[in-house]
């Protein structure tokens, strides 16, 4: 007869505590014939008689009470851990590990994390910040920010904004270097190219051309891994560079960095939030997923408008009037 053993000693350990069946099965929310039923089996399975039974009361045999002595304590520990982790699901507090790429999403991150950690006070970020897509699962993360959706199967992604490709330049280099107009000029410039940390590849520049996205490589003046570093140098007028536009829009705005070639600008990448199951998250995850989504989600802060582009362009006499 097949018998679950921690259902069987629960109403054994409740019955000797409460002394009926009939309170027992109450207190466990099943039926008196259910709780005798788990009584019967646990006997059965031990091949010991644990209580006494009358129709009107029920008394512990020696065996029973030896039981009990056993099982009790150990059994009320488990109960403490069950309502242990219901509790701390439903508390905002904790560790809460986040996942996400470098140097592009810093600024947005540390906007997020600060207004939720000053929200929520008892939280402890647990933050890694990389190029590479980790095992989602192995490296037990609650939170991941990624361009493109995640590749992992049992993973919910969130779309957040898009993230455009913007060629900059600074006004310094734009006078001392002149202004590419078309994709052919390129080659004539001093240019920057990111190395992909992951694979050590050279990433070519990409640009909309009509419905499609073509690759454009380019002679590097300056080839780096680190966005912040190129950022730096495209700043400072001494390349041109392909950055993205969360990256690149408060200097556009501020008049630090020039647009180029703004109608060729691809737009079909998006950074996304993923996370598991929305039914077993704890409350901490729901809460940090929930507060993404409240400021990154379509949010023009962080995503250039065409008429943005070209009024920034003309403005530096990029473009014609």
């Amino acid at each position: 007869m097949a018998i679950n053993e921690l259902r069987a000693i629960s109403v054994f350990v409740t019955a000797a505590e409460l002394g009926s069946l009939r309170k027992t099965a109450a207190a466990l929310n099943i039926s008196p014939q259910a709780a005798s039923q788990a009584l019967a089996q646990l006997e059965q399975h031990l091949d010991v008689r644990l209580f006494h039974r009358t129709t009107r009361s029920m008394a512990l045999t020696d065996e029973g009470q030896r039981f009990l002595d056993e099982a009790q304590p150990s059994l009320l520990g488990l109960r403490r851990a069950l309502q242990t982790v219901r509790h701390a699901k439903d508390e905002i507090a904790g560790p809460l590990r986040i996942v996400g790429p470098r140097a592009t999403f810093q600024p947005l991150l540390w906007r997020l994390l600060d207004e939720f950690c000053v929200r929520y006070p008892d939280i402890v970020p647990d933050v890694q910040l990389e190029d590479r897509v980790g095992n989602w699962v192995e490296d037990r993360v609650d939170v991941g920010f990624r361009l493109g959706i995640s590749p992992h199967e049992g993973v919910i992604a969130r779309r957040l904004f898009p993230v455009q490709l913007v060629l900059c330049a600074s006004p310094g280099y734009l006078l001392a270097h002149g202004v590419p107009d078309s994709m052919a000029a390129l080659p004539t410039h001093r240019c920057s190219v990111y190395r992909n940390p992951g694979t050590g590849r050279v990433v070519p520049w990409r640009f909309k051309v009509g419905d499609e996205e073509v690759e454009q490589p380019v002679v590097p003046a300056l080839s780096t891994n680190d966005e912040v570093l190129e950022l730096h140098a495209v700043l400072a007028g001494k390349v041109i560079g392909q950055l993205a536009g969360v990256t690149a829009a408060p200097y556009i705005r501020a008049g630090q960095l020039v647009p180029l070639l703004v109608d060729l600008v691809p737009d079909r990448y998006s950074y996304f939030v993923y996370y598991g199951s929305r039914s077993a998250q704890p409350a901490r995850v729901r809460a940090f997923v929930d507060l993404a989504v409240a400021r990154l989600v379509d949010n023009p802060e962080y995503v250039l408008t065409m008429r943005e582009m070209k009024s920034a362009a003309r403005g530096a006499r990029v473009l014609p009037d």
